[in-house]
């Protein structure tokens, strides 16, 4: 007999486990994690698809603000800083127009500097952003000054006289006023490394001439120099003159046999108005611009990947017909350079 009052003993035993749960809660764990990675890549993936659309189309026509001098509190006045930089070819060229065009449209614009570091580069495209630096201030009134430093000389020198004033760091080289026309022969590596006979088929005397093929005679490198190398020289002294009125075209010719010129020696000689360091430029602006104060700001590309992906695109070597067609052109530069 159990005692009065008290419930029978139970036996309590634990549930059982089903078989194979075990598993489903790592598969279900699998499938849960992959889905997150999923998730992560997809946005991933559109961010990078949504960045490339918008940089691909603001990195070619918008140049973002970077201001490098605050001016005082509430000032809309702008000076705007543009560099150009490197070797000038048409990439350069348009790079300079399309910020300058930028700079029309902003009425809070002010002044410009025009930051130069290039040694110099293909005539046609020296004489494009001269054009549009001339043009720019001839029709917005605005005036721009040139801040050389580092190596401004022939074609950098030449795109500076558009400038209203030159101010020059005491470091600078520039000057190199002239003209150099190179090309390759090739004949000896053709014909007598790798026995290759070119064969050309010309519609007149001339039509080659300077030819890759073969080395030039006497009456062809007179014809071109007569041709090419006389004429861009005389429009570089001309341009010289007609830019810096304090010299005349003798004084230029006098000046323009291709020797470089320290700052100092350059604004002796008025090839440039002024040696002094970035502030100097900044305060030549301020006071052709009638301006006590102003911030000023540098344009720069924004982050890209149509340019970043170009970049590396471009550090490929491609050798297809373009590129052999551009090696064995000849070319005709504002450009010093040591050979």
């Amino acid at each position: 007999m159990e005692p009065s009052g008290q419930m029978p003993f139970e036996q309590i035993t634990a549930p059982k486990q089903r078989k194979g749960w075990g598993g489903w809660k790592i598969l279900w764990g699998l499938i849960t994690a992959l889905s997150i990675l999923a998730n992560v890549v997809l946005f991933g993936l559109l961010f990078f698809v949504l960045t490339f659309a918008i940089s691909g189309v603001s990195g070619r026509d918008y140049y973002q603000e970077v201001v490098i001098q605050k001016g005082p509190f509430m000032d809309k006045d702008k000076i705007v800083v543009i560099n150009l930089e490197g070797v000038i070819d048409e990439n350069v060229s348009r790079d300079i127009s399309a910020q300058l065009k930028q700079a029309t449209a902003d009425r809070k614009v002010k002044g410009l500097i025009i930051s130069i570091n290039s040694p110099g580069g293909l005539v046609s495209a020296s004489d494009q952003i001269y054009n549009e630096i001339h043009k720019f201030r001839h029709e917005s009134g605005i005036p721009v000054v040139a801040f050389m430093h580092g190596v401004a000389a022939s074609g950098g020198y030449y795109a500076s006289v558009a400038c209203e004033k030159i101010v020059a760091e005491p470091t600078t080289i520039t000057g190199s006023i002239g003209v150099i026309l190179n090309y390759f022969v090739l004949q000896d590596l053709l014909e007598g490394k790798l026995g290759i006979e070119p064969v050309v088929i010309k519609s007149g005397l001339r039509k080659d001439w300077p030819s890759i093929y073969r080395k030039p005679s006497n009456e062809e490198l007179k014809y071109l120099e007569d041709t090419l190398v006389v004429y861009y020289y005389q429009r570089f002294v001309d341009i010289v003159a007609e830019s810096r009125k304090a010299l005349s075209v003798e004084q230029v010719r006098g000046l323009a046999d291709g020797s470089i010129y320290s700052a100092d020696k350059a604004c002796k000689e008025k090839l440039i108005d002024k040696v002094g360091y970035f502030d100097e430029a900044v305060g030549e602006v301020l006071r052709l611009a009638g301006l006590e104060s102003a911030k000023v700001v540098e344009y720069r590309h924004p982050f890209s990947w149509v340019n970043l992906l170009n970049m590396k695109a471009d550090n490929v070597l491609k050798i297809d017909r373009s590129t052999l067609t551009e090696l064995s052109t000849p070319q005709i530069m504002y450009l010093w350079s040591i050979h």
